[in-house]
């Protein structure tokens, strides 16, 4: 008997502590909520069922429906191809394999429904794919679409409709943040909705860097994941540097073969090739960069006489500087391997890079001084640069596959004569005044500038990358049409495998809404907070580890 009542003494002593544990996360939170926490930062509570990036038309009503696995399907009401039918089963997967499972906790949401409210059946949603799919997706690919859940609709079913594969993509990635999780898991809630909804800008894009890190194929896959749930539409792969040269070239493998980190650290062409096929059926482009003429020192050793020797005094002293312009091989070398590269990937453009050339070696060098007396450039070695350059861009605009590309703004600053369809990436600081000059000369460009995200601070850095806008800057709005768009960038000094996906997301996410939302929807980084983070709340529930915005928490993370 006084066994007996010890124990119980013990269970109510263990629930008299509970019940202060839970009374003391009361009053974190309200703490948090008054910015009374280390650091002042303030509780966010996340939304529900609300969408990131905010569409461009929302409409709702207090009315909504339930729906569960065991009688909802899509369906295919028109065209189809593999596209389709693989986005639909992922977005199954991604639906029904909600959080927590029978193990939620009915109590953890009991202020998301009353559970003595009662709602029709949503049983299907209509895809209705109105032309037929496109193979690869590309620049100014059509990605509108609208969706109708709605009552006025067969009864218990909700419609999807677009004229592009890519805008039925970006529709199924909106409706399944919509849905509301129910007390009941694995069911859902969703409001009456009709959303039309469609990109600001064509090019939405995330830098990264397999050169300074290699990062195993399976991070590059996540990453087209998290792209395409943030409606993002562009992978650019800067793919070798002068650390390592990950690339494995057929026509020349000892670029890699003694260029790269080592033979474990590679991407063969059947790794490239699903890497390309992976953002296809995301609708995304996975562009290429191979940077020239700097940022090129692991070319070297598997390409003898690419680089410039550098000098001192008058003899080399075994270091080597950016590419050779003077050596007349390596331009055939060039337009062997950037045929091959046209061949391997798809999209339309190539990055060349052309920026950060150090001038140091081609000055120590005497054959590059008797060049240079040659052709009558007078020791601006920047115009040596436009020499390799022009005929880099004529090599690749002239490839059977009649290639557009990309470049750094350095290319653009130094005069050179580029195509008009080329796109001008802006990355470096003053970044208003350049994009006015890019654009006034008439060319499309990129904004990256003010989104670099290996550069980290302490605090809710998201909101820098939210308050910058590629309009803000002083042109004519026939010049902001040439915008098409940005990149944010993750440089891979400090990022490899452990932390590219933390690094990188929710805080890339902010760069998301403002390429993908109108500029009006997407100005205020208080009102986006509550709703990035429910959004931040979807990716940890998908089976991503993305960084913590600050306080505050997922429903149903019991972790």
């Amino acid at each position: 008997m006084n066994k007996s009542t010890n124990s119980d003494s013990r269970f109510v002593h263990k629930e008299s502590r509970y019940e202060r544990g839970i009374m003391w996360r009361e009053v974190l939170i309200l703490s948090l909520a008054s910015g009374a926490a280390h650091g002042g930062f303030p509780y966010i509570t996340p939304t529900q069922g609300q969408v990131w990036p905010i569409p461009r038309e929302v409409k709702t009503t207090e009315k909504y429906f339930i729906m569960g696995p065991e009688n909802f399907n899509f369906t295919i009401k028109a065209h189809t191809c593999d596209v389709l039918e693989l986005a639909l089963a992922r977005y199954s997967a991604i639906i029904f394999s909600y959080p927590g499972g029978d193990k939620q906790k009915k109590a953890d949401h009991e202020n998301w429904r009353n559970n003595d409210i009662s709602a029709d059946p949503l049983t299907g949603l209509d895809i209705v794919l109105t032309k037929e799919c496109e193979k690869y997706p590309y620049l100014g690919m059509n990605e509108e679409y609208d969706i109708r859940v709605s009552s006025s609709n067969n009864v218990g079913t909700a419609t999807l409709n677009s004229t592009s594969i890519w805008g039925i993509l970006r529709g199924l990635e909106t409706f399944s943040q919509i849905l509301i999780p129910d007390p009941k898991p694995p069911t859902y809630v969703v409001n009456e909705t009709i959303i039309k909804d469609g990109p600001r800008f064509p090019h939405r894009g995330l830098l990264i860097d397999t050169s300074r890190h290699y990062l195993p194929l399976l991070q590059i896959l996540y990453t087209i994941d998290i792209l395409a749930m943030n409606k993002m539409n562009v992978l650019h792969w800067h793919i070798v540097d002068s650390q390592s040269f990950p690339y494995v070239s057929e026509a020349f493998p000892e670029l890699s073969g003694k260029g790269a980190y080592n033979q474990e650290r590679l991407y063969a062409p059947e790794e490239i090739g699903q890497v390309i096929d992976y953002g296809r059926l995301n609708g995304v482009r996975v562009v290429p960069e191979f940077d020239t003429p700097g940022h090129t020192q692991s070319w070297g050793p598997g390409q003898p006489g690419f680089l410039t020797p550098c000098y001192s005094g008058d003899k080399p002293d075994g270091t080597f500087g950016p590419v050779d312009p003077t050596n007349e091989d390596n331009y055939d070398f060039l337009k062997e391997f950037f045929k091959e590269v046209a061949e391997r990937f798809p999209d339309h453009y190539v990055h060349l890079g052309g920026d950060e050339v150090s001038f140091d070696c081609w000055k120590s060098n005497p054959q590059i001084t008797d060049f240079m007396k040659k052709e009558n450039i007078t020791g601006d070695y920047g115009k040596l640069e436009e020499v390799y350059i022009t005929k880099l861009l004529e090599i690749v605009s002239n490839l059977p596959t009649k290639n557009g590309y990309i470049i750094w703004q350095e290319v653009f600053d130094n005069g050179v004569k580029i195509a008009p369809d080329t796109v001008v990436q802006v990355w470096k600081g003053g970044w208003q005044d350049e994009m006015a000059k890019v654009t006034e000369g008439g060319f499309k460009t990129l904004l990256s500038s003010c989104w670099y995200l290996d550069y980290i601070s302490y605090g809710a850095d998201w909101r820098n990358y939210y308050s910058c806008d590629p309009f803000d800057f002083n042109g004519t709005s026939t010049q902001k049409e040439l915008i098409q768009g940005g990149e944010a960038c993750i440089w891979g000094e400090f990022v490899d495998k452990t932390n590219l996906i933390p690094r990188t997301w929710p805080r890339a996410s902010a760069v998301a809404e403002k390429l993908w939302s109108p500029e009006e929807l997407s100005k205020d980084a208080n009102s986006a907070a509550p709703r990035i983070e429910e959004f931040r709340c979807k990716l940890v529930y998908r089976g991503y580890n993305v960084e913590s915005l600050g306080p505050s928490f997922c429903m149903g993370d019991n972790i």
